[in-house]
């Protein structure tokens, strides 16, 4: 009992530090990459906020994983270093004693982990590839930030704003400069506004402004003054992101099994069976020879999760690209895995393991 109730403890401890550490990783790498967007008027500055959440939530599972492993393998190593291993061995208890105390702890965070990524992910990401398509599909008026020249979703128009809409909905100072069928227009306007005809056409409306008309290297140059210009916005159709494997729910992708669902299915049921395998594998990873450096097992045991993950997501992309069966994908990274863990027990627990010579 204490023995359990100490290892318990010291999991939890773990966990909720490395919890923490890595998700202000997480959160601080999207908010910069965001921002950065946001800067360059990419994304809208109103939708930041959404976005970071959508893809925290497409993540947890890397990071709940990731939880788990260092949670085991920290507290294992420190007993280890302040040879608390060698009491608990002298008091009868083999290295497999622990399998039974690392399970009752890893478990329930290996099913929030499947349900993580078999429901919260998906919807989190399908959530997210639609808002990020209605930014894409904004008009490109609406897309324009004020003291930034921003290029049009079509790449076919260059717009530059000196001030934002006040409270009339008008911007002002406008900048326009197009390219079509090597002629090359720029358009300059007092201010501007938006108008949406009743059968959805939209067009941006300029006024009093100059449009100068000409082709590169040429001196001939048509000049006009308008009081009032309309512009049509292409509109681009929202694309439907029902149809992605990676924002379609769980059953969907079993109610379609295609390679390229199947591919999708196969990566989510992987990420928790690995963080078990990983859990139970971070026993004989903690072993820390004090005559060596501290730092070895560590290293061992990122390179173990990065080959292990990347093992994963091989044969996701094999199985979606139809080079591999599903079936043989399903469950030969983590038996190989299994077997590698296996071997590791043996190696620790064996006197006179099978590979040495008796003397």
């Amino acid at each position: 009992m204490i023995f359990s109730r100490a290892l318990q403890r010291e999991f939890a401890q773990s966990a909720a530090g490395v919890f923490v550490a890595l998700f202000a990783v997480l959160i601080t790498t999207v908010l910069i990459r965001l921002l950065g967007q946001a800067a360059g008027g990419r994304v809208p500055s109103d939708a930041v906020l959404a976005l970071i959440g959508f893809g925290a939530l497409t993540q947890l599972p890397i990071v709940l994983s990731l939880t788990l492993f260092i949670a085991v393998l920290m507290p294992l190593s420190r007993s280890y270093r302040d040879s608390e291993m060698v009491v608990w061995f002298a008091s009868g208890l083999p290295l497999t004693a622990f399998i039974r105390p690392v399970l009752r702890f890893a478990v329930p965070l290996v099913l929030a982990i499947g349900a993580v990524t078999l429901f919260l992910a998906p919807w989190a990401q399908m959530k997210s590839a639609e808002f990020q398509a209605k930014l894409d599909s904004r008009d490109d008026a609406a897309r324009v930030a004020p003291g930034v020249f921003r290029e049009s979703a079509g790449a076919q128009r260059v717009f530059f704003v000196e001030m934002g809409s006040g409270e009339d909905g008008k911007v002002r100072n406008v900048f326009v400069s197009s390219e079509q069928e090597g002629r090359i227009g720029v358009i300059v306007s007092a201010e501007g506004s938006l108008y949406t005809e009743p059968n959805g056409d939209r067009y941006v409306v300029l006024e009093h402004g100059r449009r100068y008309d000409g082709e590169p290297g040429s001196p001939e140059y048509r000049v006009m003054e308008f009081d009032r210009y309309s512009v049509l916005i292409e509109e681009h159709k929202v694309a439907g992101q029902a149809g992605k494997a990676r924002g379609m729910t769980t059953l969907e992708l079993l109610q379609s099994p295609n390679t390229r669902n199947l591919g999708e299915f196969l990566g989510r049921i992987g990420v928790p069976v690995a963080a078990l395998l990983l859990a139970l594998m971070a026993i004989p990873l903690s072993f820390v020879n004090p005559r060596a450096g501290r730092t070895n097992n560590v290293i061992i045991a990122l390179l173990t999760y990065l080959v292990y993950s990347n093992a994963i997501g091989l044969f996701q992309a094999w199985v979606s690209q139809g080079r591999v069966r599903f079936e043989l994908a399903v469950w030969l990274p983590h038996v190989v895995v299994l077997g590698v863990l296996a071997l590791m027990f043996y190696r620790r627990l064996a006197i006179f393991p099978f590979w040495r010579t008796r003397p």
